[in-house]
């Protein structure tokens, strides 16, 4: 399918890889992609893997083209500008995974901006979405200003945190099972169905795309070559059956020694204490650093000693766009009975409108109420941040992000969109 915006032709395509290799189209826009994002030129062999990696998850690929083509400037094939979607479940809560559509790879060169490259991919991507029946959009955004404007709200986020682990780290209460050392390369057989049983318990799970395997297994970097440097370690139940897996590298600088996580999944919260316990019993390590912390962490709660935590700082993770908000909010489960009426502005389209929203045995049921009063209003990008129960309507209130229209109906809000749950995952994407 191709368009014009401005003279650039945009060309939608399926990622395609063949015995051969990645074709010549799959090949200029995964080193495009690199480029935007600043990575350093990739092998052929590597080009070829990524595509691999790209068409087993069936991603749909955009490039932005310009009208003529410079003979000294960068292969033809090369988009100025790259986008690329694919679905996956999203975990809502009590289990419940609803196929949602995934937004990657967004780059726009910069001797191209301002040209609209970015709102034609994300309007055309998001549109093929709402029309197929997808009922929510989802991304992972390296700038926080840009994606708003899209409908999409910060929805999980997550702590980067340092724990001592030196001779104060002990546990109140000792998790049970144990742990053992495996080969790295091992977690790209092993890990899936460990990650499954995690997705499908915590809510703002994301399932994982093929990409991630190779990275936290140490079969490939982000250029192709093997990082010999990651470990990995298992840990088992009180059964013998595997519930977590941990991967992690280790740094010296000079006699600062520290362990940096690059991979950690864990089925249930015994497993994840029991993987902490492995990681603080590796000799020689002061610290060990994950980037992707909860926000209610429950290893500050299960450490005798809780300030062996130190949070370094706090990161949205998953942005969330409601498609459509009937079907987004009857797919959640509730915890309380109620009704409320919202009217969502969306500059898009997609889920303008006045909603009551009526909760019974703690089934949703949502209908159009266009001719009814709104207790609050507010953006679409508010919706998708509410959507999950992680963002509390009365601060988005005080922020003056939500207008109440009805006394009390912020906290309203607040009860009936409240998650079963910690929100929180750990695919980036």
């Amino acid at each position: 399918m191709s368009t014009l915006n401005e003279n650039y032709e945009l060309r939608t395509f399926e990622a395609t890889s063949t015995e051969d290799g990645a074709s010549p189209e799959t090949a200029g826009w995964v080193q495009a992609e690199n480029q935007g994002f600043h990575g350093a030129r990739l092998s052929d062999d590597f080009v070829n893997r990524m595509a691999a990696r790209l068409a087993k998850d069936s991603q749909v690929l955009t490039g932005a083209y310009p009208p003529a083509h410079r003979e000294s400037s960068l292969p033809a094939d090369y988009p100025v500008a790259t986008f690329a979607s694919f679905e996956k479940t999203i975990n809502v809560g009590s289990g419940r995974l609803v196929p949602s559509h995934l937004i990657s790879s967004v780059t726009v060169r910069p001797t191209h901006r301002r040209k609209g490259l970015l709102r034609r991919m994300m309007t055309q991507s998001l549109t093929t979405a709402h029309a197929a029946g997808l009922p929510i959009a989802a991304l992972t955004a390296t700038e926080a200003t840009i994606y708003r404007r899209f409908g999409f709200g910060p929805a999980t986020w997550a702590h980067g945190i340092t724990v001592a682990t030196d001779s104060r780290f002990r546990f109140l209460t000792t998790p049970t099972g144990s742990a053992e050392w495996v080969d790295p390369r091992e977690l790209v057989t092993l890990g899936p169905a460990i990650f499954a049983r995690f997705h499908a318990s915590q809510v703002g799970s994301v399932e994982r795309h093929a990409g991630i395997w190779d990275r936290v297994s140490g079969l490939t970097d982000y250029v192709g070559k093997e990082d010999a440097a990651i470990r990995a370690a298992l840990h088992y139940d009180a059964d013998g059956e595997i519930d977590g897996f941990v991967s992690y590298k280790i740094n010296w600088e000079g006699s600062k020694r520290s362990m940096e996580v690059v991979d950690l999944v864990a089925a249930d919260d015994n497993a994840y204490l029991g993987l902490w316990q492995y990681l603080a019993s590796v000799d020689l390590i002061d610290t060990v650093s994950w980037r992707a912390g909860r926000i209610d962490d429950p290893l500050s709660w299960a450490l005798a000693d809780p300030r062996l935590v130190t949070v370094t700082g706090a990161e949205d993770w998953v942005w969330l766009r409601i498609l459509d908000p009937i079907a987004a909010l009857e797919a959640r489960p509730y915890v309380s009975d109620g009704e409320i009426v919202v009217r969502v502005v969306d500059e898009l389209g997609f889920a303008a409108g006045t909603f009551r929203i009526s909760v019974t045995d703690a089934t949703g049921h949502v209908e159009r109420a266009d001719g009814a009063t709104p207790d609050v209003e507010c953006d679409a990008w508010v919706l998708g941040s509410l959507y999950l129960g992680g963002a509390d309507p009365v601060v988005l209130r005080a922020a003056g992000q939500l207008v109440e229209h009805s006394a009390g109906a912020a906290g309203r809000l607040r009860t009936l969109l409240a998650s079963d749950g910690p929100v929180y995952g750990i695919t980036h994407f």
